[in-house]
């Protein structure tokens, strides 16, 4: 799928259920771009964790843990899967337990450290597979990740909205102490980043929500 526009990042970062994964895919298909969920990192070094009896309280043990995993990427379709020791984990990653474990983990600094460079690496990943760029989305993407992506969206709506998106899914999510833990921790904590464009999606369509971003990435791209 090669292209002569140049290489673009796109950073999407909100909270739970504020539309970001939809958006992202739909973009991705338009703009020929790698999807990254970096929530789905999370969840694949939740699920990996709680399987070893390792709670989010326990740093000491986290380190350890992630001292050896073999972790690499693999491509399903137009996605960034993470495999952490040759095993891509599936529909385990929305558990009601990981649900409500996943914030507590990624909270801890030493599991944002493990991924760093991991995340930073599937922009190389993107371009070594022919992509025209990546659409990254999770909460401190546009703030840490790639805080010089060529673009950043910031999207929101209010916990109810959120919630309704959730349990019409058929998931059990705590939205709001997710949103808590996830604002209020000291390592790379949920913010909308300086100059990003923050969009409101309580109101909005997912197709509203997918035209307005892809006009503004097409607008400085056409």
């Amino acid at each position: 799928m090669p292209s002569e526009r140049p290489f673009i990042i796109v950073a999407i970062d909100g909270g739970a259920a504020a539309g970001k994964s939809s958006t992202a895919q739909a973009l991705s298909g338009r703009h020929q771009l790698l999807h990254v969920d970096t929530g789905s990192f999370y969840r694949t070094l939740t699920l990996y964790l709680l399987k070893r009896g390792i709670r989010p309280d326990e740093p000491g043990r986290i380190g350890k843990a992630l001292s050896n995993p073999a972790v690499a990427t693999e491509l399903r379709g137009r996605e960034a899967r993470m495999a952490i020791d040759g095993e891509v984990p599936g529909e385990e990653l929305r558990s009601g337990e990981v649900n409500a474990q996943v914030s507590g983990f990624a909270a801890e600094p030493v599991v944002r450290e493990f991924l760093l460079d991991y995340q930073r690496g599937q922009a190389e990943f993107a371009r070594a597979n022919g992509f025209s760029g990546l659409v990254m989305e999770g909460r401190d993407i546009g703030s840490v990740i790639f805080p010089g992506a060529d673009f950043r969206f910031f999207l929101e709506a209010d916990s109810g909205a959120r919630s309704r998106r959730r349990s019409d899914q058929g998931q059990e999510d705590s939205i709001e102490a997710r949103d808590r833990i996830d604002s209020r921790r000291q390592s790379a904590p949920l913010i909308c980043p300086e100059g990003a464009i923050r969009i409101d999606t309580t109101e909005m369509s997912l197709e509203e929500v997918i035209e307005k971003v892809s006009a503004l990435i097409q607008s400085k791209t056409a």
